[in-house]
Protein backbone atom coordinates (compact mmCIF):
# COMPACT_ATOMS: atom_id res chain seq x y z
CA UNK A 1 0.00 0.00 0.00
CA UNK A 2 2.88 2.29 0.80
CA UNK A 3 4.44 1.55 -3.02
CA UNK A 4 1.23 2.88 -4.31
CA UNK A 5 0.49 6.12 -1.87
CA UNK A 6 4.30 7.08 -2.89
CA UNK A 7 3.79 6.22 -6.32
CA UNK A 8 0.47 8.39 -6.46
CA UNK A 9 2.28 10.97 -4.82
CA UNK A 10 5.20 11.18 -7.59
CA UNK A 11 2.39 11.22 -10.11
CA UNK A 12 0.62 14.07 -8.64
CA UNK A 13 4.32 16.03 -7.89
CA UNK A 14 4.65 15.78 -11.89
CA UNK A 15 1.31 16.40 -13.23
CA UNK A 16 1.65 19.60 -10.84
CA UNK A 17 4.76 20.72 -11.07
CA UNK A 18 5.07 19.65 -15.66
CA UNK A 19 1.04 20.16 -16.63
CA UNK A 20 -0.94 22.05 -14.27
CA UNK A 21 0.94 24.63 -12.17
CA UNK A 22 3.61 25.20 -14.71
CA UNK A 23 3.36 29.36 -15.04
CA UNK A 24 6.82 29.76 -14.46
CA UNK A 25 7.74 27.18 -17.81
CA UNK A 26 5.97 29.30 -20.15
CA UNK A 27 7.08 31.06 -23.09
CA UNK A 28 6.31 34.31 -21.94
CA UNK A 29 7.66 33.95 -18.11
CA UNK A 30 10.95 32.29 -19.97
CA UNK A 31 11.49 35.17 -22.42
CA UNK A 32 10.83 37.70 -20.07
CA UNK A 33 13.35 36.60 -17.53
CA UNK A 34 15.98 35.89 -20.26
CA UNK A 35 15.22 39.43 -20.96
CA UNK A 36 15.77 40.87 -17.58
CA UNK A 37 19.11 38.57 -17.12
CA UNK A 38 20.38 40.31 -20.19
CA UNK A 39 20.13 43.68 -18.50
CA UNK A 40 22.30 42.53 -15.48
CA UNK A 41 26.25 42.43 -15.46
CA UNK A 42 27.98 39.21 -16.14
CA UNK A 43 28.65 38.70 -12.13
CA UNK A 44 25.01 39.90 -10.90
CA UNK A 45 23.85 38.62 -7.44
CA UNK A 46 20.47 37.76 -7.06
CA UNK A 47 18.02 36.51 -5.01
CA UNK A 48 14.98 34.38 -5.66
CA UNK A 49 12.53 34.40 -3.27
CA UNK A 50 10.22 31.37 -2.71
CA UNK A 51 12.59 29.70 -5.22
CA UNK A 52 11.75 26.01 -3.83
CA UNK A 53 13.80 23.47 -6.09
CA UNK A 54 14.31 25.78 -8.72
CA UNK A 55 17.72 26.89 -10.32
CA UNK A 56 17.36 29.74 -12.65
CA UNK A 57 20.45 31.11 -12.79
CA UNK A 58 23.83 30.77 -11.11
CA UNK A 59 24.32 34.04 -9.80
CA UNK A 60 20.72 33.71 -7.87
CA UNK A 61 20.69 32.86 -3.82
CA UNK A 62 17.22 30.90 -3.01
CA UNK A 63 15.85 31.79 -0.36
CA UNK A 64 12.88 29.30 1.20
CA UNK A 65 10.50 29.04 4.70
CA UNK A 66 12.17 25.50 5.23
CA UNK A 67 16.09 24.74 4.83
CA UNK A 68 16.43 22.04 2.17
CA UNK A 69 18.63 21.18 -0.84
CA UNK A 70 20.02 24.18 -3.02
CA UNK A 71 18.63 27.22 -0.28
CA UNK A 72 21.30 29.48 0.61
CA UNK A 73 18.78 31.74 2.75
CA UNK A 74 15.82 30.92 5.27
CA UNK A 75 13.13 33.44 5.96
CA UNK A 76 10.38 35.33 4.95
CA UNK A 77 10.05 37.54 2.11
CA UNK A 78 8.50 39.68 4.53
CA UNK A 79 12.02 39.20 6.79
CA UNK A 80 14.66 38.53 4.16
CA UNK A 81 17.81 37.39 6.11
CA UNK A 82 20.09 39.84 3.87
CA UNK A 83 21.52 43.09 4.19
CA UNK A 84 20.24 46.15 2.71
CA UNK A 85 21.54 46.76 -0.87
CA UNK A 86 23.08 43.41 -1.23
CA UNK A 87 21.40 42.42 -4.76
CA UNK A 88 20.79 43.27 -8.52
CA UNK A 89 17.99 41.93 -8.97
CA UNK A 90 15.47 39.79 -6.75
CA UNK A 91 12.85 37.60 -8.52
CA UNK A 92 9.34 36.48 -7.17
CA UNK A 93 7.30 34.01 -9.00
CA UNK A 94 3.82 32.81 -7.66
CA UNK A 95 4.71 33.96 -4.26
CA UNK A 96 3.63 37.37 -2.90
CA UNK A 97 -0.03 35.91 -2.85
CA UNK A 98 0.41 33.76 -0.16
CA UNK A 99 1.66 36.93 2.02
CA UNK A 100 -0.77 38.79 4.65
CA UNK A 101 0.76 42.13 3.32
CA UNK A 102 2.08 42.39 -0.16
CA UNK A 103 3.11 46.09 -0.12
CA UNK A 104 5.37 45.05 3.18
CA UNK A 105 7.06 42.22 1.41
CA UNK A 106 7.87 44.81 -1.91
CA UNK A 107 9.69 47.19 0.82
CA UNK A 108 11.38 44.55 1.74
CA UNK A 109 12.55 43.27 -1.58
CA UNK A 110 13.63 46.97 -2.11
CA UNK A 111 15.32 47.09 1.14
CA UNK A 112 17.57 44.33 0.04
CA UNK A 113 17.78 45.53 -3.28
CA UNK A 114 20.33 48.15 -4.64
CA UNK A 115 19.75 50.94 -6.47
CA UNK A 116 19.79 50.41 -10.23
CA UNK A 117 18.46 46.95 -9.67
CA UNK A 118 15.72 44.92 -11.09
CA UNK A 119 12.40 43.27 -9.48
CA UNK A 120 11.23 40.84 -11.43
CA UNK A 121 7.61 39.87 -10.63
CA UNK A 122 5.42 37.15 -11.31
CA UNK A 123 1.15 36.94 -9.56
CA UNK A 124 -1.82 35.00 -10.32
CA UNK A 125 -5.20 36.04 -11.53
CA UNK A 126 -7.30 33.28 -12.27
CA UNK A 127 -6.34 30.40 -10.54
CA UNK A 128 -8.03 28.06 -8.15
CA UNK A 129 -7.29 29.17 -4.14
CA UNK A 130 -4.30 26.78 -3.23
CA UNK A 131 -2.82 27.49 0.10
CA UNK A 132 0.61 26.89 0.67
CA UNK A 133 0.21 27.38 3.89
CA UNK A 134 -2.01 30.49 3.20
CA UNK A 135 -3.55 32.03 0.29
CA UNK A 136 -4.95 35.35 0.40
CA UNK A 137 -4.56 37.59 -3.24
CA UNK A 138 -5.33 37.62 -6.97
CA UNK A 139 -3.98 40.49 -9.25
CA UNK A 140 -5.35 41.58 -12.49
CA UNK A 141 -3.04 43.39 -14.58
CA UNK A 142 -4.36 46.86 -13.23
CA UNK A 143 -3.55 45.62 -9.42
CA UNK A 144 0.29 44.20 -10.18
CA UNK A 145 1.34 48.09 -10.96
CA UNK A 146 -0.05 49.42 -7.89
CA UNK A 147 2.34 47.32 -5.98
CA UNK A 148 4.99 49.38 -6.94
CA UNK A 149 5.20 53.12 -6.10
CA UNK A 150 6.57 54.94 -8.83
CA UNK A 151 8.40 56.84 -6.68
CA UNK A 152 10.80 54.00 -5.64
CA UNK A 153 10.45 51.77 -9.12
CA UNK A 154 10.30 52.31 -12.74
CA UNK A 155 8.17 50.13 -14.75
CA UNK A 156 10.59 48.82 -17.11
CA UNK A 157 7.97 45.96 -18.50
CA UNK A 158 4.58 44.10 -17.49
CA UNK A 159 3.13 41.26 -19.50
CA UNK A 160 0.88 37.62 -19.00
CA UNK A 161 2.59 34.84 -17.68
CA UNK A 162 -0.28 32.78 -18.66
CA UNK A 163 -3.13 33.73 -20.96
CA UNK A 164 -7.20 32.54 -21.00
CA UNK A 165 -6.66 29.56 -22.32
CA UNK A 166 -4.85 28.52 -18.69
CA UNK A 167 -7.06 30.72 -16.82
CA UNK A 168 -10.47 28.31 -18.13
CA UNK A 169 -7.95 25.29 -17.66
CA UNK A 170 -7.56 25.83 -13.87
CA UNK A 171 -10.71 26.71 -13.08
CA UNK A 172 -12.07 24.18 -15.06
CA UNK A 173 -10.07 21.08 -13.55
CA UNK A 174 -11.11 22.44 -10.26
CA UNK A 175 -14.54 22.40 -10.57
CA UNK A 176 -14.21 19.00 -13.09
CA UNK A 177 -12.98 17.48 -9.57
CA UNK A 178 -15.15 18.86 -7.10
CA UNK A 179 -18.06 17.10 -9.85
CA UNK A 180 -16.13 13.74 -9.74
CA UNK A 181 -15.34 13.66 -6.29
CA UNK A 182 -19.16 14.25 -5.27
CA UNK A 183 -17.88 15.67 -2.04
CA UNK A 184 -15.86 12.29 -0.34
CA UNK A 185 -12.70 14.27 0.60
CA UNK A 186 -10.55 11.74 -0.29
CA UNK A 187 -11.85 11.32 -4.19
CA UNK A 188 -10.60 14.77 -5.04
CA UNK A 189 -6.97 14.53 -5.64
CA UNK A 190 -7.25 11.55 -7.45
CA UNK A 191 -10.23 13.51 -9.59
CA UNK A 192 -8.01 16.38 -10.05
CA UNK A 193 -4.75 14.77 -11.60
CA UNK A 194 -7.02 13.04 -14.02
CA UNK A 195 -8.82 15.88 -15.39
CA UNK A 196 -5.48 18.06 -15.19
CA UNK A 197 -4.02 15.48 -17.49
CA UNK A 198 -7.36 15.26 -19.94
CA UNK A 199 -7.78 18.91 -20.29
CA UNK A 200 -4.28 19.63 -20.91
CA UNK A 201 -4.69 20.24 -24.65
CA UNK A 202 -6.57 23.16 -23.68
CA UNK A 203 -4.13 25.53 -22.37
CA UNK A 204 -2.40 25.27 -26.24
CA UNK A 205 -5.00 27.71 -27.08
CA UNK A 206 -2.92 29.88 -25.14
CA UNK A 207 0.00 30.87 -27.90
CA UNK A 208 -3.75 32.44 -30.03
CA UNK A 209 -5.69 33.85 -27.36
CA UNK A 210 -2.97 35.72 -25.38
CA UNK A 211 -2.98 38.39 -27.91
CA UNK A 212 -6.47 39.22 -27.75
CA UNK A 213 -7.77 42.42 -26.86
CA UNK A 214 -10.02 40.82 -24.47
CA UNK A 215 -7.51 38.27 -22.90
CA UNK A 216 -6.87 40.11 -19.87
CA UNK A 217 -10.88 39.34 -18.79
CA UNK A 218 -9.74 35.42 -17.53
CA UNK A 219 -6.04 35.76 -17.97
CA UNK A 220 -4.20 33.17 -15.40
CA UNK A 221 -1.40 35.49 -14.60
CA UNK A 222 1.08 38.43 -15.03
CA UNK A 223 4.25 39.13 -14.69
CA UNK A 224 6.24 43.00 -14.38
CA UNK A 225 10.12 43.96 -14.29
CA UNK A 226 10.83 47.10 -12.12
CA UNK A 227 13.68 49.34 -11.66
CA UNK A 228 14.34 50.47 -8.21
CA UNK A 229 15.00 54.68 -8.66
Amino acid sequence: MSLFFNFFDNCQYFVVKKIYGDHNESAQVKSAIRRLFLLLPDDFVGLNVGSGKTNLHPNLKNLELSPGNGIDYVGSVTEIPCNKNSFDVVIAQEVLEHVASPSLAIKEISRVLKVGGYLYLQLPFIIGYHPCPNDYWRFTHEGILELLDPKKFKVVEAGMSVGPAVGFYRILVEFIALCLSLGVGFLYKPAKLLSAIFFWPIKLLDSLLIRTIQADRISGGYYIIGLKK
